[in-house]
Order: C-alpha cells, then structure tokens, then sequence
C-alpha cells in the first residue's frame, strides 16, 4: 500500500468511526497545525531569546589563518570566514536552506559545502571561491557525503547513491571540472571514503553496517580494486586516516576492548598497535597533523569533552588544552600543523570557536556568540546522577533544576534521545533551559542502554529483540523520581524524537498511568512500516541495529513492541511533530499514530512542518514548534 493511500485510509477511518471531530486546522508560514492551539503572544515573546542565541562551530582553516566557520544571522545557518580572534564574522553563503558543513581544498582560498533542499537529506555539493559563484560538483538527482581531497586539492573523492539504491558508488573528480566526474568503484552498502594517500593513487574506504561494525578498505583508484585492511572479525572502528606515508591506518577502534581508542594498522601485514591500550574513556573523534606525528582525540568523559594529543609513533600523551567543561564540535589541525582550530559548546554558552598553538600551549578565543538576550547567570548547569534499573545496571543521566524553585514539588520533563547510539550531553540546549525558566521544572536526560559513550556493551544491551529493555530503564527512572522528595510524579512528561520519539510512544503504552503527556517528534510508531518505508541507503543499515523484519522471528517482536499495537493504552494527552519531508522517518510514521489516536478518542495535537526533514533547521521554525510545545507542557504538567 502506497504511503498516501495508507494515510488517506488511516485518517477516513478515524473519521468514519465518529470517535473524533475534525480538529481545527490552520497554517502559519511553513506550520501546519492541526488540534494545536495558537500560542500567546507574551509566551512567543518569551520564547524567542532561547533561539535568538546564536552558536558558531569551527570548520575549516584558509591558508591565510584565517577559518571558516558556520553560525546564523538570519534563519538558517551559513558559511562565514573570520580573519582573526575577534574578527569580525564575514558571511559568504546566503540560502534559505542551511549550511552546516565546509571544507577548504588544499592550498587554496577555495571551498566545498554540501547542500539540500527542504531537508529531504540528497544533498548537492558545490565549490566557490571567497567572493565567486558556486559551481556544482556532484550529479543531479544524487545524494553525495564523505568528500576528502589529495594534498595538493587538485582531486576530490566522495560516496554518492540514488534515490532507492542501498549502494554507494565511490565518485572522483578535479575540483576545476567537475563534468569529467567518474564513478572508480560500484559500492556496496553504505561505503565511502576517508582519506586518500600521500601519491594520490589510493583511497582509504569504510563500509559502515552499524555503530558497532565498520569494515577498513583500501581502493586502488586506478583499478577500482578495494583490499580489507586489519583483523577480519566485527569491529566499531570511528574515522581513518593514513600515516606513515601510507603505509599505516590510524583509525579509533573498538576491537578486544570496552571504548574506542586510537590504533595503527599496517596496511601490508595487518598488524595493530594500540596507542592507548588501557583507555578509560572513549575517543570519538580525531583528526592527524598534516605530518602524520600527531593525532587530537576527542575524548567523551561522561558525556563532557576533553582534547587529548598523542604521539603517533609512541602513542604518548603530548601536552594540550584544558577547555572549559563543555562538548566539542569541531577539532581541526592548521595546515601547517602549528594550530588545532576547535570549536566547543557549554550549558551556558551556546557555542564558540577557538584555537589552541602547539609550541606556546595558549588557547585563544576568536568568536563571541551571542546568547539573544539571555542571561548567563541565570541558565542552567545540570548535575549528573545515576539511578538502578529492573536489572540492577546503573543509568546515567543529567539533572537541570531551577535555581530558584517555586513552593512545592517540581514538574518533570524526561527528554530521550535518539539514535538509538546518541548520548545526551551538556551542551547548550535551548529546549532544556527553556523549560526550566518557563515551566519552573526539572529537566532529566537520561542515558538509557544502548546509548553510545559507555562501552560496547552498554551500546548492545537493546539490540533486536532487546529493544523494549530501554524502555524498561525509563519506568526505573519514573520510580526513581517518585522517591525524590522535590519531584511531583503525578506531574511528569516525556518527550524524544527520532528513536526517542518511538521511545516516547512505548513510554506512553507501557506507562500511561505515571505519565501526565507526551511529545513525540517523528517517531517510529511501526517497525515494520518503519523499515519498508525509510530511505533504501539507511534500510541494511537500520536492520543492523533494529533487526529485520523480513525475519519471521523478528517480524513476531516487531509486532508484540510497535507502538501502534497498544495506542488503547494511550489515554494521556500527546503532542506530534513531522517534518514533511523526513527520510529517515517518513511523515506515514507520525500520521498513522495520530489517525489512531484520534479515532480512540485520545488527544493529540499534530504541527507539521512543510519545509523540514528529519529535525528542525529553521530559525523561524524552531521558535513555532518548540513555543508550542511549551503551551502543550503547561497544560499537561498544570503550569499557569
């Protein structure tokens, strides 16, 4: 059945059955709101500093020293260059849609950024100079990521796949012709590159089938040949890059060991040295000097970020940063190998760019965000707590409480990520902050299993027919509110999106007398449903994670746990927001529920966004969506 026709039937069923009326409709901008009311102008007044502060994140150096970096002026974000620390923020880039990636080719004032169109995700990639025109690189009718450059910026490799299609092709081209693109490996799953070696005559290749099992290649681009690199058994390797003239592969690997940790592989023999053998924490992301001797980690210590430098051949600790207690978003070596540019963001501060010099160890700020209005002093730090679940396991997750509360106990709001491999963390959020200052509530984000930062292990704890223990962690959380002396538990909600929003939906039917409402942000109400409708280049990888329902086995779990299969138990209030244009999560997830609900009688207010896909990237839009939901929270947690 086609997604229209099962949305039309869905909907014509719930009106046949007389159990709901037509809820008011209407359409501001790009919002479609149905059942939800209209906010009050002072709450929209109030609202809006969260998303007028602006964040700037680090992305790319120009050879001059001078960087580039993308922050919003206007209502999306775009590419603009800084010339110096406190330097004015010059912006190069003007599109309604937004630019959230750049990269400088090698030795040039040249850049390339990637570009969609109503947040469908088949993103377009394009190369201007600092004042010309944009060329198109990449063929229509194509989604293109994973761009890497030679040394001297004169080829550029990406993936590419077509709309359908779970298999990448591995593309290359000269920057200066983008016409003579060629296709030098037919690709299979989602494999792209990650860096191409010193001659320019091999690419460095990963296939990704999940979080916990990426494969290393090497593809000789005159051939088209791909070789396995390192052991040949399931390993959640993190980025690549060659060293040693090429001879080595140092990647972040999960392989005989709870956390990734940066290894060397050769590429010859196979063979693997471990530069941190006995890692507490895991490294998340890295990045190699332009001379292959040293490598920044990008270390997760409990969901805050710490920059540490190693020796590549000794795999010693070298001197770095000490940065504020914050989460990285951006770590960068300086083509001559001098700087590493950064960019870190705070619960109280919504993002900056920085630069840290080797040789001298000073850190220096180039830009200052601003915060829209708010104040500083009055946001909020969370604290991080652990509370046992059905099992016995330890959850973690982090606390906002208002500095000053009202007389009597808190409202609750459980915010649940997706992912489901994401990781709630203390970066600036204005949702978090927003709802403390306007609700008077305390805020819980917590880490249930299967979320990444914690270990393998913890990571593989929902896997399949696993996957309602997760949920199981979020009923331990509701016991353990109702135990705090200055937490109401008649007066929680929960709200998540994506993976958290299906979340949020088993939430609602497993406990719907312990819960007062819910927001669910397009959330998988059917797994089925779900896996048959979702992009072809995510679905392998998807099943990977979630199971395969063409697996009678998995089919039978699928159907005991899809949310849609106990919406009667859903009596509380629910709020549903859809991106239009989501690929991720097809809008028929959402709207299927909402159809559902409605014919039971439960209500449900519905804002769809036109003009977004899997998330909210509009200024104009996220100031409407997330307004709403504060109204929704106030009714349903009895807020005057």
């Amino acid at each position: 059945m086609s997604r229209a026709l099962l949305l039309g039937t869905a909907f014509a069923l719930a009106l046949a059955t007389g159990a709901i009326a037509q809820p008011p409709r209407r359409e501001v901008g790009n919002i479609v709101y149905d059942g939800a009311p209209a906010t009050p102008a002072a709450l929209q007044a109030a609202i809006a500093p969260y998303y007028n502060a602006r964040t700037a994140t680090f992305q790319d150096w120009l050879p001059d020293g001078s960087m580039l970096i993308t922050t919003r002026f206007g209502d999306t974000y775009q590419v603009h260059r800084v010339a110096r620390p406190g330097g004015a923020r010059t912006q190069l880039t003007f599109f309604p849609e937004p630019i959230n990636n750049a990269r400088v080719l090698p030795g040039t004032s040249t850049y390339l950024y990637p570009r969609d169109v109503g947040g469908a995700e088949y993103y377009q990639a394009y190369i201007r100079t600092l004042t010309g025109a944009e060329t198109q690189l990449t063929a229509p009718n194509t989604r293109n990521q994973s761009f890497v450059f030679t040394r001297d910026g004169k080829t550029v490799v990406w993936s590419q796949v077509t709309p359908g299609d779970p298999n990448y092709d591995i593309v290359l081209a000269d920057p200066a012709n983008p016409a003579g693109r060629k296709v030098i490996h037919e690709g299979t799953g989602s494999i792209g590159p990650l860096d191409i070696s010193p001659d320019g005559k091999t690419v460095l290749a990963g296939r990704f089938h999940s979080q916990a099992w990426v494969e290393l290649f090497t593809l000789d681009v005159a051939t088209g040949k791909l070789t396995p690199i390192g052991p040949n058994r399931k390993i959640g390797y993190q980025g690549a890059a060659f060293v040693d003239g090429g001879a080595g592969v140092l990647t972040l690997s999960d392989d005989g060991a709870e956390h990734t940790r940066p290894v060397v592989i050769d590429v010859k023999t196979g063979k693997v040295r471990d530069l941190e053998p006995d890692a507490k924490w895991g490294s998340e992301d890295m990045d190699v000097s332009p001379d292959g001797k040293v490598v920044a980690l990008a270390v997760n210590e409990e969901g805050y970020s710490t920059l540490v430098l190693r020796d590549v051949a000794t795999g010693k600790a070298l001197p770095g940063p000490k940065l504020p207690q914050g989460v990285l978003t951006a770590a960068k070596f300086s083509p001559d190998g001098s700087k590493i540019g950064l960019s870190l963001s705070t619960s109280t501060s919504s993002g900056d760019v920085w630069s840290y010099d080797l040789a001298s160890g000073q850190l220096t700020r180039w830009t200052e965000s601003e915060l829209g209005g708010l104040d500083s002093a009055r946001l909020i730090e969370p604290t991080l707590f652990r509370y046992p679940s059905f099992d016995g396991r330890q959850i973690p997750a982090f606390i906002y409480k208002p500095k000053t509360a009202k007389s009597g106990k808190l409202p609750v709001v459980i915010q649940i990520h997706g992912g489901p491999e994401g990781q709630e963390q203390p970066s600036f959020n204005p949702r978090r902050q927003s709802w403390v200052a306007e609700l008077g509530a305390a805020v819980i984000i917590p880490n249930v299993r299967g979320s990444s930062g914690y270990g393998k292990t913890y990571m593989g704890l929902d896997n399949a027919e696993k996957r309602e223990d997760s949920v199981k962690d979020i009923g331990a959380l509701l016991d353990w509110v109702a135990k705090q002396p200055d937490l109401d538990a008649s007066r929680v909600a929960v709200v998540g999106q994506s993976y958290g929003g299906y979340m949020v939906l088993a939430v609602a039917g497993h406990y719907n007398d312990r819960i007062a409402g819910a927001i669910d942000l397009y959330g998988i109400s059917d797994w089925v449903t779900f896996l048959q409708n979702t992009e072809g280049y995510r679905r392998d990888n998807r099943r990977a994670e979630y199971g395969d329902e063409r697996d009678p086995k998995m089919r039978a779990v699928f159907d005991r746990i899809a949310p849609i299969r106990m919406s009667d138990r859903m009596k509380k209030p629910m709020m549903v927001f859809q991106g239009a244009n989501d690929p991720r999560v097809p809008r028929t997830e959402s709207e299927q529920m909402v159809a559902k609900l409605r014919a039971q009688g439960t209500e449900v207010w519905y804002v769809l966004a036109k003009d977004e896909g899997h998330g909210i990237q509009k200024k104009a839009n996220q100031e409407a969506v997330r307004a709403t939901e504060v109204v929704f929270l106030k009714k349903v947690l009895g807020v005057e």
